[in-house]
């Protein structure tokens, strides 16, 4: 999107929402765990989903798509940013309300408050859930999960924007590994309906707390990363393979291979979009001469 392009989209998104948030050349290393990532051209926060839906259509009328970003925990955005239009669905678009065993939330939410939020009714099956940074919206989109539970677990149904504008709802995601229906194509997560048991409260609250310990303990928390780099392969474990190749602490620029746990690259301080998809395809490399297993990303990489 040339310069021009840019300045008449803006125009028409000022026009059609006067009061939407739109920031200009805001950097994606502030909206991203891993603190990487140059600037989105254009960078809105809807406050409400009719401003969203408003927003997308514009962007639809005009053939742009945009990014969508929850809680950009699994994204590495390039160096050179985004030339186009980042969309924050944030907390504003986050409500949840319980009915019985029931909970309906929208897209923004936090899974971790999501989490708290069925404790606090004793309601069990989100306890997997706790300790993942990310947004429901996103949880869905890659079926997210964590010490054998995945949002295919719990998830009942979903509502969405199809690539023609219309919200529909449907009760099969098609979800698989780190994958669903939303994980292609040009549909936004809107919210999801999730069917859960009950449960004892204490119960539930020791286990949340038991499996954020386990977090703690294993993974690096305490430096940015997107979570795991690489998916599962279809036969052992990514970070198995990662360790067996000899990459543990392995370093380009200011990425690592998290000495701690070696599914994770960690940035140190100062690591560039450039140094991690360097190490990433160094670690690919070693995996690929020892074990002839080509890793996959988990993290999703975005470019211009």
């Amino acid at each position: 999107m040339n310069d021009t392009e840019l300045l008449d989209l803006k125009t028409a998104v000022r026009a059609a929402l006067p009061e939407l948030v739109l920031l200009e050349n805001e950097p994606m290393s502030r909206h991203c765990s891993f603190r990487i990532g140059g600037p989105a051209a254009l960078f809105a926060e809807p406050a409400t989903e009719a401003e969203l839906l408003r927003l997308l259509a514009v962007l639809r009328e005009r053939g742009v798509r945009p990014l969508l970003v929850g809680r950009g925990t699994n994204l590495l955005v390039a160096d050179a940013g985004l030339r186009g239009v980042a969309i924050h669905v944030g907390e504003a678009l986050g409500t949840v309300r319980a009915e019985g065993e029931t909970l309906s939330a929208g897209a923004g939410i936090a899974l971790a408050a999501l989490a708290q939020f069925a404790r606090e009714r004793s309601l069990t099956g989100l306890e997997f859930a706790h300790g993942i940074p990310g947004s429901l919206g996103g949880a869905v989109v890659m079926n997210a999960g964590a010490y054998s539970g995945e949002m295919k677990d719990v998830v009942a149904s979903v509502r969405y924007l199809d690539a023609e504008g219309t919200v529909r709802e449907t009760g099969d995601p098609q979800f698989s590994y780190r994958h669903s229906r939303f994980s292609e194509g040009n549909c936004v997560v809107l919210s999801a309906t999730l069917r859960l048991r009950s449960g004892d409260g204490a119960e539930i609250e020791a286990k949340m707390k038991e499996l954020m310990e386990r977090r703690r303990d294993k993974q690096p928390l305490e430096w940015p990363s997107a979570g795991s780099t690489f998916k599962r392969p279809a036969t052992g474990y990514a970070a198995a393979m990662i360790d067996g190749a000899g990459c543990k602490g392995l370093t380009v620029g200011g990425a690592q291979v998290s000495e701690k746990h070696a599914g994770f690259v960690v940035n140190r301080g100062g690591a560039t979009a450039k140094d991690v998809l360097a190490l990433m395809e160094e670690v690919r490399r070693r995996v690929r001469d020892k074990y002839g297993v080509e890793l996959e990303p988990e993290i999703k990489i975005i470019s211009e």
